[in-house]
């Protein structure tokens, strides 16, 4: 009988906190990039970065690669890494495909979903509603990114979630601001309900129409406004 190969547990301990450090390092890094403290096009210091995080320069650099992986930073060589330019061109061909696969999100969710997520769908669409009736774009924009995580997640579908996260982490970084122009928070809140309408109905065919069509109408208001800011659909 053969032996079995040895395990370093010590080397294998060693990987995993590293692997689990770099994971780490990479939330911190998209979550700085993401805040806007760093504009379109800025270099990232490497050092700076591992000093501000309280980390050596390895764990930072294999964030960057995460990262450059998911389109939020690009990587010129002997020049650095730079946070990604998002044009409107870009922004735009990222909404055909988001639209796909939130369709997608909205048919296998009304496949299993409960009556205790439709709750709280329509508890979050009051939240909206209050907050679009304001005009307070601060208090709206999480509960968007709220009601649409909840409808992702809902799925138990990992590849469709980090998928589908990717591309709206790469929206975040144009911020195009078409909520508040031309009824935008009025209108993202009735495909919303249009949403959860097909969602308690169970019908996965007009879940995957609602939802396709709500972020075809958020790429229009895209295209119509001429600011950049903040995520519409």
């Amino acid at each position: 009988m053969s032996e079995r190969p040895r395990i370093d547990t010590a080397e294998a301990l060693k990987v995993l906190r590293s692997s689990s450090l770099a994971k780490v390092v990479q939330a911190e890094i998209e979550t700085i990039i993401l805040s806007g403290t760093y504009t379109a096009g800025e270099k990232l210091n490497e050092s700076a970065i591992a000093d501000q995080l309280g980390v050596s320069r390895g764990p930072v650099r294999e964030a960057f690669q995460a990262l450059h992986a998911r389109g939020l930073v690009e990587m010129i060589p002997n020049r650095g890494v730079f946070v990604q330019r998002i044009t409107k061109h870009d922004a735009v061909a990222i909404y055909d495909v988001r639209a796909g696969i939130f369709g997608t999100a909205c048919r296998l969710l009304a496949e299993r979903v409960t009556t205790t997520q439709i709750a709280d769908l329509n508890a979050l669409l009051a939240q909206m509603d209050v907050a679009g009736a304001r005009r307070d774009l601060e208090a709206y924009f999480p509960l968007n990114i709220a009601f649409h995580s909840a409808i992702v997640n809902g799925t138990g579908n990992t590849v469709l979630s980090e998928t589908y996260f990717g591309l709206v982490s790469r929206l975040h970084l144009f911020r195009a601001r078409g909520l508040v122009h031309g009824g935008g928070f009025e209108n993202s809140n009735i495909e919303h309900r249009a949403i959860v309408a097909a969602l308690d109905a169970r019908d996965p065919r007009a879940a995957f129409e609602a939802g396709f069509a709500h972020v075809q109408a958020g790429k229009q208001r895209i295209v119509t406004s001429g600011e950049s800011v903040a995520d519409v659909a």
